[in-house]
């Protein structure tokens, strides 16, 4: 299975995915990629198999995915601060990968419905349904 983790800013999250996907599912391929070099590092240092930065990686590796995860941002042009540009939330959204969407209250877009959790929740669940997938 190709997992491509997507994260942005420092790269926290996209670290923790990476890092619990290697340790549940040691079969998976892991791409990371990063909306910028800090949280590209962050993934790559976290286990990621290998890594890239920028938008371009991004439609990249959605063609080659068969599982997409990171923030729902992802599939949000502008989202995470200005970090995902309008081009990148198309690949996201029009890959033919399954996408598992973490559902984080941030930057101006909040997933009504959806209560508060920690992050390591919030991955514990992402995991499982990636598990799934398999």
């Amino acid at each position: 299975m190709n997992i491509l983790v997507i994260d942005s800013q420092g790269g926290g999250m996209g670290r923790q995915l990476v890092s619990a996907v290697k340790e549940r599912l040691p079969h998976a391929h892991v791409t990371a990629v990063g909306t910028n070099s800090t949280a590209t590092a962050a993934m790559l240092r976290a286990g990621a198999d290998v890594a890239a930065t920028g938008e371009n990686a991004v439609i990249v590796g959605c063609r080659r995915a068969d599982v997409i995860v990171g923030p729902i941002g992802i599939v949000i042009a502008d989202a995470l601060y200005g970090e995902v540009t309008p081009a990148m939330a198309v690949a996201v959204g029009q890959s033919r990968a399954r996408r598992v969407l973490i559902p984080v209250n941030h930057c101006d877009n909040i997933v009504a419905g959806v209560a508060e959790q920690s992050l390591g929740s919030l991955i514990e669940s992402a995991l499982t349904h990636m598990k799934g997938l398999e």
